[in-house]
């Protein structure tokens, strides 16, 4: 299977698994966060082994100091990481909002409510804890996601991802709203940014030239962040 079909049969699973979070109530996925939360500080030693494989891999090949702090997890972070879920489980509603009622000469009423993109892409560095940040937000904000991060914190990534789908089969929400696109093939990023029709939104998250290679890139709508503004440019 090529990256495009890879791509492909990801974002059509995360599709339709997207139902369940279509039908999902605040209530539910405010649940299913706080599921995430508890089994990441449970499974904080499996995390743990994880990425220490993926430090000690890095560090052989000679990954500097700076990039390696970002890389690595301990206790603390995970802590973090799992009450970063709960404040983000703590916020109002996102959807079904009324963002703007208007009615015309006619007398026809038009109200703009707030839904989600569908299936988003994210692609991101080398903070594992990018994983569950960005699962926890598109979740809360009734969206599929497609993860992918980077190849130095594979096995990391890959356990978090595991333990998030695990908390999801205790809820109404399918474990496929959420899937790790694997960083082995640097091909899956072209694949994903090109995934038009297949995925509603690519969001990029790192350095500069990470964010302007994914907007420049892309046939799929992705956010431009610049100078604290943020907006969706369309192609």
């Amino acid at each position: 299977m090529n990256s495009d079909q890879l791509i492909a049969t990801l974002a059509t699973n995360a599709r339709r698994a997207a139902r369940t979070l279509a039908t999902a109530t605040y209530e539910e996925r405010q649940q299913a966060l706080l599921a995430i939360a508890t089994l990441i500080e449970k499974k904080e030693d499996e995390i743990l082994r994880a990425n220490s494989n993926d430090v000690q891999r890095e560090r052989a090949a000679g990954m500097n100091e700076s990039l390696l702090d970002r890389l690595t997890l301990n206790p603390a972070r995970i802590a973090g990481m799992a009450n970063g879920a709960r404040k983000v489980a703590q916020l109002s509603d996102p959807l079904h909002q009324t963002l703007r009622h208007r009615v015309l000469d006619n007398g026809l009423e038009l109200t703009q409510v707030s839904v989600p993109f569908g299936v988003v892409g994210m692609i991101y560095e080398a903070r594992p804890n990018v994983t569950l940040d960005a699962a926890v937000i598109l979740l809360m904000s009734g969206n599929a996601a497609l993860l992918r991060g980077s190849s130095s914190a594979s096995q990391t990534n890959q356990v978090l991802v595991e333990i998030m789908k695990e908390a999801l089969t205790t809820t109404p929400i399918s474990p496929e709203v959420l899937q790790l696109v694997p960083s082995d093939d640097r091909d899956t990023v072209r694949a994903l940014l090109h995934a038009r029709g297949l995925v509603d939104l690519v969001i990029p998250r790192g350095s500069a030239s990470l964010i302007r290679t994914v907007v420049d890139e892309s046939l799929v709508p992705a956010i431009e962040t610049g100078a604290g503004v943020c907006h969706v440019r369309l192609k």
